[in-house]
């Protein structure tokens, strides 16, 4: 009885029949909000520095090619968000569509890794801010942080980056105040970096050589290491999906939309338009940036650091290249405020499910923000910009026939799993959005995702097992026994016990 008992709180659902209903979160955030916060979470750095590494080191010119099928891919995971937040309407994203479909268990391994994954990417995009602003004062940060507090741990940083640290806090205090002065900010980021973007691709245009795409090996200087076959696909098909991988990590970020469902105007309408027209306008900004760049200068000859300083540098525009980077350190910090962002939704629904600490959950009634959760946020993500040097590692869990094996194996269950799924019947329901061809493209997004996974290094999956532990604990001695949707199963239970007991005494009276 107890295991059954175990397994009933484990897998029970979130059952919400209002789930339109009220909310104490501000719904503030338009069609057009909601938009800015995929696209500003999601085209950072990447933009001004991913096409150029991947040009010269991976896909050559073709790495437009990569972006597309990139695009493709994240368009499969995009379209399944779409659909749950026309089903479900509510703040926490992937955790709350999980807890409603599949059960609280997983739901709570969902957004525990989402905890994760924003913390890691706000402590990226903070540290990056940091790394660039550097760069261009000449590494003054570096020097005197440095030189004042070394740190001599080989797996951590080199030195407290309190520059960091501050941005961390004072966005922080932004996200604190209240959700559409964060929205109105995201909103003057995201409209800068587009404009650097549009930029970009004019000035590109004017000095594009279309004979860049046709490089013949012999006109490759001899001192180049690596500079493939030339022409428009040097590194082959390979090449083109090995940068398509790389250039899916490009995409990540538009899920901050779902984590909006509680603060958006009909959520069920925009938020899967949101996702629609930010990865719309995310996979032009990347296309067009990617074919202009290798237009204007030899995919060979690029900086994978610095592509566009580089390159206009070499054409002798120095304006452009400053422009430029004053929009790189606006779409940094776009994506810093964008990555923070969901992470307090997450915190507050799984907060007010009982599934972690119910504190979290707490809304201040003026801000009509989750205020502890979005300290609590700034909290770990300021212990982490300290120790961000525990995130980068080169070392691969599975080498090479491994690797395969195991994903062949996860191809044929999916296959399998899709056959079964095919044949049961379809809900008719009246949604803004769907998925098309149920189940291929949800299987499809799987496939991928397990794909990169299996790329991820031997000490990402420590981390993440030491992660879960923690979550795990937290769960099975606090969660399972405070889940508000386990009350609500104890409640109809008991309800349904009282009935059934009225209807034995009304029949043994008779």
């Amino acid at each position: 009885m107890t295991c059954r008992r175990l397994w009933r709180a484990l897998s029970r659902r979130r059952v919400d029949d209002d789930q339109a209903g009220k909310s104490e979160l501000a719904r503030v955030l338009g069609l057009i909000d909601l938009t800015a916060l995929g696209v500003g979470s999601t085209l950072g750095l990447g933009v001004y520095v991913l096409a150029g590494s991947v040009a010269k080191e991976t896909a050559g010119p073709a790495v437009c090619i990569s972006f597309l099928i990139a695009a493709i891919a994240s368009a499969f995971a995009g379209m399944c968000y779409a659909e749950f937040a026309s089903r479900v309407p509510k703040a926490g994203s992937a955790y709350v569509y999980s807890y409603v479909t599949v059960g609280e268990f997983i739901a709570f391994v969902i957004g525990w890794n989402l905890i994760l994954e924003y913390v890691i990417g706000t402590a990226s995009m903070a540290r990056g801010v940091s790394s660039y602003i550097d760069v261009l004062t000449n590494y003054t940060i570096e020097r005197a942080l440095h030189g004042a507090m070394p740190i001599r741990v080989s797996f951590l940083s080199q030195y407290p980056d309190f520059f960091a640290m501050g941005m961390v806090i004072l966005l922080t205090l932004f996200l604190s105040v209240g959700v559409k002065e964060s929205s109105m900010l995201n909103n003057i980021f995201t409209t800068i970096n587009l404009v650097t973007i549009s930029i970009i691709v004019v000035s590109g245009i004017i000095k594009a050589d279309t004979n860049n795409w046709f490089i013949d090996p012999s006109d490759i200087p001899a001192n180049v290491t690596n500079p493939g076959n030339g022409g428009f696909m040097p590194f082959g098909i390979k090449g083109v999906m090995e940068g398509a991988a790389i250039c899916f990590y490009g995409f990540v970020g538009f899920d901050a939309v779902a984590t909006t469902g509680e603060e958006a105007k009909n959520p069920q309408r925009n938020i899967p338009l949101a996702i629609v027209f930010s990865l719309a306008i995310i996979f032009l900004a990347y296309f067009s940036i990617s074919t202009v760049l290798t237009m204007m200068w030899p995919y060979y000859a690029q900086d994978p650091l610095a592509p566009f300083p580089h390159v206009y540098d070499q054409i002798g525009w120095p304006a452009i290249k400053w422009i430029v980077n004053i929009g790189a350190i606006f779409a940094l910090c776009t994506s810093l405020l964008g990555a923070m962002f969901p992470l307090p939704r997450v915190l507050y629904a799984m907060a007010s499910d009982g599934v972690i600490f119910k504190f979290l959950a707490k809304v201040h009634p003026r801000t009509m923000t989750p205020v502890l959760g979005t300290v609590l946020s700034g909290v770990l993500t300021g212990i982490l910009v300290f120790i961000v040097g525990l995130l980068v590692n080169n070392f691969n869990v599975f080498e090479g026939d491994a690797s395969s094996f195991i994903f062949a194996i996860f191809v044929l269950l999916a296959i399998l799993v899709a056959a079964t799924i095919g044949r049961q019947p379809v809900q008719e329901s009246d949604l803004s959005f769907k998925v098309p061809l149920v189940p291929l493209i949800p299987c499809l997004s799987i496939l991928i995702n397990l794909y990169l996974m299996l790329q991820l290094d031997f000490y990402t999956w420590i981390r993440f097992l030491v992660w879960m532990i923690i979550g795990f604990c937290i769960y099975f001695f606090y969660g399972v026994h405070n889940s508000a949707q386990g009350e609500r199963d104890r409640l109809e239970a008991e309800n349904l016990a009282r009935k059934y007991a009225d209807q034995v005494q009304t029949i043994s009276k008779c």
